[in-house]
């Protein structure tokens, strides 16, 4: 392998205007046409899902697998056939519909090596690879054989002896589509129904039917993450480069920004904060796909808003070098697409995830003030020394001094020259963001560089705590409970020691809400309790409200309504970047409160006396709830 075939097959999974990246089979074309070793890791499902066609087990199951695009789909069908021994030039084929027969044993004492063939029976696999190539346009009529094939397919999930086994690839909508198009037999109908529970309760198998259902999108980004960094990072094209021994201003030289990329991947701290807002997505209801993970590594050490495509080749190392432009190609803005144009960065899924950070744009005044004026400071000037001075490649260049003194000084009232020293700050406030040590992490204030400032806490003190089992700080859940009460009345509340649930009469989203239904202890009371746990089927954080041992109601605790809680509570005022989302989940929240709080009165019954009372909330002079109790006579 040649220096630039690596480099320029590596160009394929980036953002390149071909969408080479799009599609496993030209990955693989182009990997044998070149003679590379594709980027590949196994799948975090991939051993359960091959255990499935297993020819060892008694009864295999079709397989669905459903997820949004660049999951992996094709990837998986790929190494299922590989394990069934299916021909690799047949799978090389355009055709997004194969098959092959595979032998299992017909009862449980027949010995899996055994070679008597009567002991085994044969079974037709139906390998579709791609259902939105294979199934006709919107709008167009099925092909009788096709529609045909898809109602032998809902039978056989029915049928305890048929010989006919499916895997299917779909996007989620791709699959319920093409089933409502086909005729309204009782077998389709059944096998609709159980596709859209599947999906709806996020379950992998009904009993009674011979189907296991894959959703690929609920995969770890940060598990998947972790696995595609590990084989990028030790593919061998990179070790080939560093063998190459190149001179200063060549490729992978000591003066490459390819190769300084890959060398910061490689560190645990670049490594790990990268993670972080990969597992932030997780808890926000993002999911990245593979395809999108390896197209942000690939940015990542490639990017350069000054070349063709914005992805580096290897002839454009030593003019870039020559022309000083090696701080562009830093790998601290290609991690968000700062190579790219705006609007093809905002057409990318990865991109458009972390751009809700708002990392370079978020900042403080210490942040600031290191950068600006920390040269030389007495006590800020040990900060700009470590973080941008000492970085070569991507710290404090001329550039960087010439458009900071201009700035400070006014020297130069351009706006061209303002504005791309604000530029230089985004670069710098987002290279912070990979550079701040661990332990100067609190003192720094990292978080500040994110919008939302309390992800830090999120993921070190709720999430890691609730994962292993353990109990999370005290302090923590006050403030949540806080803000609840705060939203929930309407009012300042400060109480934190119990959960007040309040109407505004025949209103229960009223903006203000005075009736006092209940108060809800948070320390455990009479089966009250209020506690952060970790919800293990569905992969959640939740914040669960007890009323009774069983009687709860479980909030899905997302990072942004965990910021959104932290903020009012603290704050007293509603964010405005996430007032309105998390307002109306919150009031949701509210009204399950309400039905369970009913619930657990309807069950406990108790007497009715000779007159009817209400408690109306106010607050004293230090925002207490004072309920005041009016009792109405009939």
């Amino acid at each position: 392998m040649t220096n630039s075939k690596w480099i320029q097959f590596l160009r394929h999974y980036g953002p390149v205007p071909r969408n080479d990246n799009m599609y496993d089979e030209t990955i693989q074309r182009s990997a044998r046409r070149q003679g590379i070793k594709p980027i590949e890791f196994e799948h975090p499902l991939q051993a359960e899902i091959v255990n499935c066609f297993s020819r060892v087990t008694l009864d295999p199951v079709s397989v669905i697998l459903t997820g949004t695009a660049g999951d992996g789909k094709t990837h998986l069908c790929r190494q299922i056939w590989k394990a069934l021994n299916g021909k690799e030039e047949e799978w090389a084929s355009d055709s997004p519909y194969l098959t092959l027969y595979s032998r299992y044993p017909k009862d449980r004492k027949t010995w899996p090596g055994s070679d008597d063939p009567t002991l085994y029976r044969s079974v037709k696999i139906h390998f579709i690879r791609d259902l939105s190539g294979w199934a006709p346009q919107q709008g167009a009529e099925w092909e009788p054989e096709k529609e045909e094939l898809l109602e032998k397919c809902c039978r056989s999930f029915f049928d305890p002896d048929t010989n006919d086994i499916f895997l299917i690839a779909a996007n989620d909508g791709q699959l319920i589509e093409s089933w409502r198009r086909l005729k309204e037999t009782e077998d389709v109908k059944r096998a609709r129904q159980v596709f859209e529970e599947l999906l709806v309760e996020d379950k992998k198998q009904r009993s009674g039917a011979r189907l296991k259902f894959f959703n690929l999108s609920r995969a770890s980004s940060a598990d998947l993450f972790d696995r595609a960094i590990a084989a990028f990072l030790r593919h061998p094209g990179w070790r080939e480069l560093a063998e190459s021994t190149p001179g200063q201003n060549e490729l992978f030289g000591p003066k490459c920004p390819i190769r300084r990329n890959y060398e910061l991947l490689q560190t645990e701290l670049v490594c790990s904060r990268l993670r972080a807002l990969l597992e932030l997505c997780d808890y926000n209801g993002l999911h990245v796909p593979i395809r999108q993970i390896l197209l942000l590594l690939t940015n990542s050490v490639l990017g350069h808003p000054e070349v063709k495509d914005h992805l580096m080749v290897p002839g454009d190392v030593p003019k870039v070098i020559a022309d000083g432009t090696v701080s562009k190609a830093s790998l601290f803005s290609n991690i968000f697409g700062g190579n790219l144009s705006d609007i093809r960065r905002q057409t990318i899924t990865i991109f458009d995830y972390l751009e809700r950070f708002q990392i370079g744009y978020e900042t403080s005044n210490r942040i600031d003030n290191m950068l600006i004026f920390g040269e030389g400071d007495e006590h800020l000037g040990q900060y700009f020394e470590e973080l941008l001075v000492k970085d070569r490649f991507y710290g404090a260049d001329n550039r960087f001094y010439a458009a900071k003194n201009e700035y400070i000084e006014g020297t130069n009232e351009s706006k061209d020259n303002a504005s791309e020293f604000m530029d230089m700050l985004v670069s710098q406030r987002r290279g912070l963001y990979f550079k701040i040590p661990n332990d100067k992490e609190e003192e720094l204030g990292l978080w500040e560089l994110t919008v939302f400032k309390f992800s830090g806490e999120y993921l070190n003190s709720v999430l890691s705590v609730v994962k292993t089992q353990g109990i999370v700080k005290r302090p923590i859940v006050l403030r949540l409970v806080k803000g609840l009460n705060r939203v929930f009345t309407g009012m300042l509340i400060n109480s934190d020691r119990h959960l007040y649930l309040a109407t505004g009469g025949n209103y229960s989203q009223a903006k203000v809400s005075r009736l006092l239904l209940e108060q809800v202890s948070v320390d455990p009371s009479k089966g009250e309790k209020i506690v952060i746990r970790f919800d293990g089927p569905s992969g959640r954080v939740v914040l669960s409200v007890f009323f009774a041992p069983d009687i709860w109601v479980d909030f899905n605790l997302t990072l942004i309504r965990y910021e959104f809680l932290s903020r009012v509570a603290l704050e007293g005022a509603l964010p405005a970047s996430f007032s309105k989302e998390c307002y109306e989940d919150l009031l949701a929240f509210k009204s399950q409160l309400i039905a369970a709080y009913i619930k657990r009165q309807a069950r406990e019954q108790a007497p009715e006396g000779p007159s009817i009372g209400l408690k109306l909330l106010a607050l004293t002079e230090q925002g207490m709830p004072d309920p005041k109790f009016v009792e109405i006579v009939p």
